[in-house]
């Protein structure tokens, strides 16, 4: 009934347009998860499924991939269709839709998770690093939001869930261009969601803390002070409560009792004090050398 009744709220000014609603006659609807096949995209991907929604998942390293798909086709009766991509590549927007045509599907829902972190002092980090990061955070997830959402709004439905992170709300000393491409990524979408309104799109950021998954050790932040003093949420838990806000129509949302205190925190709590607070929390203790990987957590 409640979700009725947002599908209402959220379509108020939706104006579908009959050539767009009849280019996917005969295709049948997709959630596409980037970075699905690992941490917080993997249960993205397992929500949804859950929920009966068919389901491409999107990522690099092929054996994960295809490992990630057999267990959710075998634990729910939809599609789950991988697809070996890399979503850097400037064409991946259009190889994406070929590939769901292909299989007689079209782009219903995206969810833009495929991300990597870096941590220690910005200027040790070498440039190509940083711009792999920007690559990856930044620019692959606006092409393909920008690609996906027109023929949303043409159709009237559809919907773009891109995860940032709590860590998208404020600078962060030691994790400055993660921090920052997050910031990135939770503003546009804000935005993108004003500018849109009831025209039956949902649009959302996703902002999890911590979550118990590999993205911290793989960014070599795993020993940062952070990690040993803040209660990390699982991937199940930040997929189950971001699936509800997702459907309601929420378009920031913050998962777990200590994410919003922290959320709280960093909007009442002066940058002055904040910030060299945050630096001591995301110090690095032990160095430890960096690496990507093709999943998102925060």
């Amino acid at each position: 009934m409640i979700t009725r009744l947002t599908d209402r709220w959220i379509g108020r000014h939706a104006e579908p347009q009959l050539a767009a609603l009849r280019a996917v006659d005969g295709l049948r609807p997709m959630t596409v998860v980037t970075g699905g096949s690992r941490g917080i995209g993997f249960a993205l991907a397992r929500r949804f499924a859950k929920a009966g929604r068919h389901i491409a998942l999107v990522a690099r390293d092929k054996p994960t991939l295809d490992r990630a798909t057999a267990e959710i086709a075998s634990d729910y009766p939809v599609k789950v269709l991988p697809i070996a991509l890399d979503v850097t590549a400037i064409d991946a927007a259009e190889r994406l839709d070929a590939e769901l045509r292909t299989a007689g599907y079209y782009l219903e829902t995206l969810v833009n998770n495929a991300g990597i972190g870096l941590s220690g002092p910005f200027i040790d980090h070498a440039p190509d690093e940083i711009d792999r990061l920007i690559s990856l955070n930044i620019t692959a997830l606006t092409r393909l939001t920008r690609h996906a959402l027109p023929a949303m709004l043409a159709r009237g439905y559809g919907g773009i869930l891109n995860v940032a992170s709590l860590g998208g709300l404020i600078p962060g000393p030691n994790q400055a261009a993660y921090y920052a491409s997050k910031a990135y990524v939770v503003s546009l979408t804000r935005a993108i969601a004003a500018e849109n309104a009831g025209r039956g799109v949902r649009l959302m950021a996703l902002a999890p803390g911590p979550v118990d998954t590999g993205f911290h050790h793989a960014m070599g932040a795993e020993l940062s002070y952070y990690r040993q003093l803040m209660v990390a949420l699982s991937a199940r838990q930040v997929a189950f409560e971001a699936y509800i806000a997702y459907r309601l129509g929420t378009h920031l949302y913050v998962p777990g009792i200590l994410g919003k205190l922290m959320q709280v925190a960093v909007w009442i709590i002066p940058h002055a004090l904040l910030l060299p607070l945050m630096g001591w929390l995301l110090q690095r203790r032990e160095e430890r050398p960096w690496h990507d990987t093709d999943h998102h957590n925060t």
